[in-house]
């Protein structure tokens, strides 16, 4: 079963009920404290952050807290202290690109991409030798990029791929409420799971409702 909505997430995910989502994957936007996005995007909005009440809600969908957070350095002490406090386990995985954009501000290069993991006792792990790395090192998928509407933080498929295989089981639910160009969707579609997904541009909801609706299941 395939849900896809162009909508505002922290308003429709409201309509999501308790309980019934096996696993979250989310890539919001990202916060730099130095008011400086590394990809140099004209979307300030990028740059801003997410307002972490759509973590309540995430935890209200699912039984057990299990889910993957993209994002930021400046956002990792934030994630860390939320889901400690709901007395999760929580893993850092890293994507790390050999070839980074060239420019740096007076810093290191932005060549790191973070991705919180966190689960409640009771959460089973899945997977196997092959998918369970804590970190990739890969380049830049520009190609999807390009194909994809210049989506600013489109993630390489087969990092979601094994993140579902390791966290959900044929026929679970997986719930992504920032979808953008629809990797996530793509995936979970290949691999067997529902999927309900939440974009709210109307550019990229289209891009990630045709890349799913093509995408056949393994």
């Amino acid at each position: 079963m395939i849900q896809l909505y162009n909508d505002d997430c922290y308003e429709k995910i409201k309509d999501i009920p308790d309980n019934s989502v096996d696993l979250v994957i989310i890539d919001p936007p990202y916060l730099f404290n130095n008011g400086k996005y590394p990809y140099h995007l004209e979307i300030a909005s990028l740059t801003s952050g997410f307002d972490f009440s759509i973590l309540d809600e995430l935890c209200r969908v699912q039984e057990r807290i299990n889910a993957y957070v993209w994002c930021s350095k400046s956002q990792l002490q934030d994630l860390f202290n939320y889901y400690d406090d709901r007395r999760c386990a929580i893993n850092l995985l890293t994507w790390h690109k050999t070839n980074p954009t060239p420019l740096c501000y007076n810093t290191y290069l932005s060549d790191t991409e973070y991705c919180v993991f966190v689960r409640q006792r009771g959460v089973k792990l899945y997977g196997n030798y092959h998918t369970k790395k804590k970190y990739w090192v890969t380049p830049a998928n520009v190609a999807d990029k390009k194909r994809y509407g210049g989506h600013p933080t489109i993630k390489p498929l087969n990092i979601i791929e094994n993140l579902i295989t390791n966290s959900s089981l044929p026929g679970g639910v997986v719930l992504d409420c920032f979808m953008g160009s629809g990797t996530t969707g793509v995936a979970a579609k290949k691999l067997g799971r529902s999927f309900i997904g939440i974009e709210l541009d109307k550019k990229y909801f289209d891009i990630a409702k045709e890349r799913i609706e093509a995408q056949n299941e393994d």
